[in-house]
């Protein structure tokens, strides 16, 4: 307990500096690009429409409203691999001022994360303009949407706590983690439904039991695409692998933290 006091009041203190450094990283994603923070609205928009064209005639008959169910999983997915691949490379992108001067090295990851939370969010305008544009209902849960991305964004923490740790030691780890991300992409129903393929039921069981992704995604588009409140086990089994990658990554990245400064 007294530790965790510690870090919050740590976190406290350098509350300005991980303000600052989100505030940077969204400055530099855009720096020099004509449309700045509306490209936050038009990349997703691009990529939904690549992807509609590509497997709406695969799909349309048993998903309605297409774009609108693929960009609520494809959202959320985004979030996932570009947080946490920036925070990845946190602490090794950083050697220079680690070396020079004390700051926690969690601070980093932490920003990382938050600035990608940050455009996630701005992201979101791209779909209120999908869902306009091809006549979806506003259900009032979609008011309910924080809740999965606070639980997302807790689990890409301590998700990205650990790949930080891994990366510092074994810089192979980024090559590994980008074909994990592009299988993680395939066994997560974002750009088809678990009803509509023909997938025998013990690999359905596993993607509806050990794959987080779903969990989330299944919550936002109950909320969003059909303006209902999940069930109880997607619910609860969302903040359980929040809360379950947030300790272990925790928990490996501070039993490493001192050796950081040997590596980077």
């Amino acid at each position: 307990m007294n530790s965790l006091q510690s870090r919050i009041k740590t976190l406290i203190k350098y509350k300005d500096l991980v303000l600052e450094l989100v505030s940077r990283d969204l400055k530099l994603k855009y720096r020099r690009s004509i449309l700045g923070y509306v490209w936050s609205v038009l990349n997703p928009l691009l990529i939904m429409l690549v992807l509609t064209a590509v497997f709406s005639n695969l799909f349309k008959k048993n998903i309605s409203n297409y774009p609108v169910y693929l960009l609520c999983g494809r959202t959320l997915y985004d979030f996932l691999k570009l947080s946490t691949n920036n925070a990845m490379k946190s602490v090794t992108g950083n050697a220079q001022l680690l070396k020079k001067t004390y700051v926690p090295q969690y601070i980093f990851t932490l920003a990382k994360v938050t600035s990608c939370m940050v455009d996630t969010v701005l992201s979101l305008g791209a779909l209120a303009v999908v869902m306009v544009i091809t006549g979806a209902k506003f259900y009032w849960t979609i008011l309910l949407f924080p809740v999965v991305i606070l639980e997302l964004y807790i689990f890409c923490c301590g998700l990205g706590f650990l790949l930080a740790t891994l990366h510092v030691f074994f810089r192979d780890i980024q090559y590994i983690y980008n074909a994990v991300m592009t299988a993680w992409l395939y066994v997560t129903p974002i750009i088809y439904s678990l009803e509509s393929i023909n997938m025998p039921e013990k690999l359905k069981f596993l993607v509806k039991t050990f794959n987080p992704l779903y969990f989330y995604v299944t919550q936002f588009r109950a909320y969003v695409y059909e303006g209902c409140f999940p069930g109880k086990i997607v619910f609860l089994g969302g903040w359980f692998y929040a809360f379950a990658m947030l300790i272990v990554g925790v928990a490996v990245f501070q039993a490493k933290k001192d050796k950081f400064v040997l590596y980077i």
